[in-house]
C-alpha cells in the first residue's frame, strides 16, 4: 500500500502539459507498479508470426519477471506458455529461437508437446496425474502477422483492436513476410522517457540527419491531432484510400493506440529515400510513394510498414531506468540478400537513429536523476504527442489502482 500511495501522489502532482514527476521515472517501487498495472495487464506486442512459420519454431520474451514461450502448435496456431517447467520452475526454453518437437526442460527432462501437455517424466512415482501438469498458458492471439500476448487472469478484449488493424495491414501480408534482420539495445532509461522521445520529432532535426532525409519533421505526422488539415496529408489518405490501403488517422478512445498513414519524402528509409528492397514486400501493393503506415499500440509497439520493408519497435521495460528496444526488419520472403537487397542500405538509418535515440534517452534520464529536475512545459506545437501518452499513462494507472475522481491536475 505504501508504494500505491507513493505513485498516487506523484499522480497528483502531475500538472497537465508538464513532464511527468521524477519518481514517476526513478522510483524502484513505482516502477513495479508500472509492470503490475500496465505490462502485466494489457496486451503487449511480442513478435511476428513469419518468425515461427513452421510446426515447433518458436521464440521467447522476458517480461518483467515472466519468461514465455510462443510457439507453433502442429495443428498450426500460435501458443503462449509460461517458460517454466511444472516440476521445479527452471526456466524450459533458454534460446531466443529455436525449433523443437517437444519442449523438454534440460533440468530433468520433462517434456511438453506443442500444446503444452505434459508427455514424459521420469520416475515420478504414484499417484502422480501428469494431466494436471501441463505449461501454464499465457493468453496470445495473432492479428495481420503481429502476436500478442496478456498475462492477466482476464485479458481485456481483444476483438476491437483486431477489428481495427486488420484493414490496415493485411495488405502487407506481414504474416508471410521473411525476418532479415534483428537487433536489441539496451537504453539506460525509464520505459516512459523512452516513448516520451517516440512520441515527438521535435528532436530529429537536431539528432537524427539520416531519418530526416525520409521522414517529415511536421508535428502532424507524430502527433495525435490529425493531419486533415494539410494538403499534402489529405490528399496522400485520399490517393490511398483510392488505392485500397485503408489511411486515415484513427486513435482509440482510450488513447492506447493510433493507426495512420502518412506520406515520406522519399519512398523508403534509406539514405537516397529510393527502395532498400527490389522485391515489394506484398505483391497487392506495388506502387511507389505509398509513405508509411504507422502504428502505436502502448505500451509495447511502434512500427513502419512501408512498401519494400516493415520495421517493427518492441519496448520492454528492464528496470527502474533500464528499457530493452527490439527493433525487426521484414521484407519479402522470396527476397534475397545480396541480390534483392544489401543489409546495410536496409538498416542503416534506423540503426543510426536508435542509437541517436538511446543517447537521447540516456542523457533524459541523467538529468531526471537529479534532486533539481522539476517537471518543465511540453511544446504545444511539437509534442503533442508526448502529452497524449503521458494523459494516456496518468488515466491507464489511475484506472488500475482504482481512482474513481479522474486525472489528477494541478493549476
Amino acid at each position: 500500500m505504501r508504494a500505491e500511495q507513493k505513485l498516487l501522489t506523484a499522480l497528483k502532482g502531475h500538472r497537465e502539459g508538464y513532464t511527468l514527476p521524477r519518481e514517476l521515472y526513478v522510483d524502484p517501487d513505482i516502477y513495479r507498479l508500472d509492470l503490475e498495472t500496465i505490462y502485466y495487464a494489457d496486451w503487449l506486442f511480442v513478435g511476428h508470426d513469419c518468425e515461427i512459420k513452421g510446426i515447433g519454431d518458436y521464440f521467447t520474451v522476458q517480461v518483467g519477471d515472466y519468461p514465455i514461450v510462443v510457439v507453433r502448435g502442429e495443428d498450426g496456431a500460435i501458443r503462449a506458455f509460461h517458460n517454466s517447467c511444472r516440476h521445479r520452475g527452471s526456466r524450459i526454453c533458454s534460446s531466443e529461437r529455436g525449433s523443437a518437437v517437444r519442449l523438454v526442460c534440460p533440468y530433468h527432462k520433462w517434456s511438453y508437446d506443442l500444446e503444452g501437455r505434459l508427455r514424459f517424466a521420469r520416475d515420478m512415482g504414484k499417484p502422480f496425474d501428469a494431466g494436471k501438469l501441463g505449461l501454464k498458458p499465457v493468453a496470445c492471439e495473432s492479428v495481420a502477422g503481429y502476436v500478442w500476448v496478456c498475462l492477466a487472469d482476464e485479458p481485456p478484449d481483444f476483438a476491437a483492436f483486431r477489428a481495427r488493424m486488420a484493414p490496415y495491414f493485411h495488405p502487407h501480408g506481414i504474416e508471410n513476410a521473411r525476418l532479415a534482420f534483428e537487433s536489441t539495445i539496451v537504453e539506460n532509461g525509464n520505459w516512459k522517457l523512452v516513448w516520451e522521445n517516440n512520441r515527438e520529432c521535435y528532436h530529429c532535426a537536431p539528432n537524427h540527419p539520416e531519418l530526416c532525409l525520409t521522414f517529415p519533421e511536421t508535428p502532424a505526422v507524430s502527433g495525435v491531432e490529425g493531419g486533415a488539415d494539410r494538403a499534402e496529408i489529405a490528399g496522400h489518405w485520399e490517393r490511398m484510400e483510392e488505392a485500397g490501403l485503408p489511411s486515415r488517422l484513427h486513435l482509440s478512445s482510450d488513447g492506447k493506440y493510433r493507426l495512420t498513414r502518412m506520406p515520406l519524402l522519399g519512398d523508403s528509409y534509406t539514405m537516397s529515400g529510393a527502395a532498400a528492397v527490389r522485391r515489394p514486400l506484398s505483391a497487392s501493393v506495388v506502387e511507389h510513394g505509398i509513405g508509411t503506415l504507422l502504428l502505436f499500440n502502448y505500451p509495447t509497439l511502434w512500427n513502419h510498414v512501408l512498401g519494400d520493408h516493415a520495421v517493427t519497435f518492441r519496448v520492454l521495460p528492464i528496470g527502474p531506468t533500464q528499457t530493452a528496444v527490439t527493433t525487426k526488419w521484414l521484407v519479402n520472403a522470396d527476397a534475397v540478400e545480396g541480390v534483392d537487397y544489401s543489409l546495410k542500405e536496409l538498416t542503416e538509418v534506423w540503426l543510426a537513429t536508435n542509437d541517436q535515440d538511446r543517447r537521447i534517452v540516456e542523457e533524459n534520464q541523467i538529468g531526471v536523476l537529479s534532486p533539481a529536475y522539476e517537471p518543465g512545459s511540453y511544446s504545444p506545437i511539437h509534442e503533442g504527442g508526448v502529452v497524449q501518452f503521458v494523459e494516456w499513462y496518468v488515466a491507464t494507472v489511475l484506472r488500475a489502482l482504482g481512482e474513481a475522481h479522474g486525472r489528477p491536475h494541478v493549476a
